[in-house]
């Protein structure tokens, strides 16, 4: 049986609580052993390199260094991490170090919640297969990301809320590697009800998979 953590605190906004019983439950569900813990003490606290994949939930935060390091030790390891919009990639700002295992970093959401389309680059992914580009209604999310990135799905700008990035290309899906870790992050979610979202829900919960420790890594 895989264990996976799920730890969650930072900004309300982006309803943490509500969002770790949520993936708790889908891992569970799933025959993951499952620790649910509120704020970063858990990563000094827990043996992390026993988690086979650790979900950070944490928007708008700050972490010690003292926390910081055993979960990039952990995770460059092999404990894979993933999730999901403000929740894992705009965690903690004065960390780079965790933005570099992430790879990427949130810097602005024009026009705030609005609809846009989620385009899929990579149908033939495991964690894409089946979806096709949908409508979604969130924040669309601007990011600073890696060139190492392997994406599996992109948004497009319009210009709409700001004419200087008219028709910007940006990444909104990505599976990368961290030391010998498996890395998985999806920009959507802002809110729990968007786990009602088939495609936004079945992604995410594709790319927890992927990136759990397989056995003999």
């Amino acid at each position: 049986m895989s264990k996976a953590l799920v730890f969650w605190g930072g900004w309300d906004g982006h309803d943490p609580k509500e969002g770790g019983e949520i993936v708790e439950q889908m891992l569970t569900e799933d025959g993951y052993d499952v620790t649910r813990a509120e704020g970063t003490g858990i990563l000094t606290e827990a043996d992390l390199p026993s988690f086979d994949l650790i979900v950070p939930i944490v928007t708008m935060s700050s972490i010690k260094d003292e926390e910081l390091k055993p979960l990039t030790e952990a995770v460059r390891a092999g404990t894979g991490l993933a999730g999901y919009h403000g929740g894992m990639g705009d965690s903690f700002r004065q960390a780079t170090e965790y933005q570099f295992m992430v790879g990427g970093q949130w810097v602005a959401h024009p026009g705030d919640v609005i609809d846009y389309t989620v385009n899929v680059t990579r149908p033939d992914d495991p964690v894409m297969e089946g979806i096709e580009d949908f409508p979604y209604h969130s924040e669309q999310y601007y990011l600073h990301t890696d060139p190492s990135n392997e994406v599996l799905a992109t948004t497009t700008f319009t210009g709409e809320h700001a004419h200087w990035i008219d028709g910007v290309v940006m990444p909104v899906v990505w599976k990368r590697r961290y030391g010998k870790a498996r890395v998985f992050y999806s920009a959507l979610g802002h809110k729990a009800h968007e786990f009602e979202v088939p495609q936004m829900k079945t992604i995410l919960r594709r790319g927890m998979h992927w990136a759990t420790r397989q056995p003999g890594e």
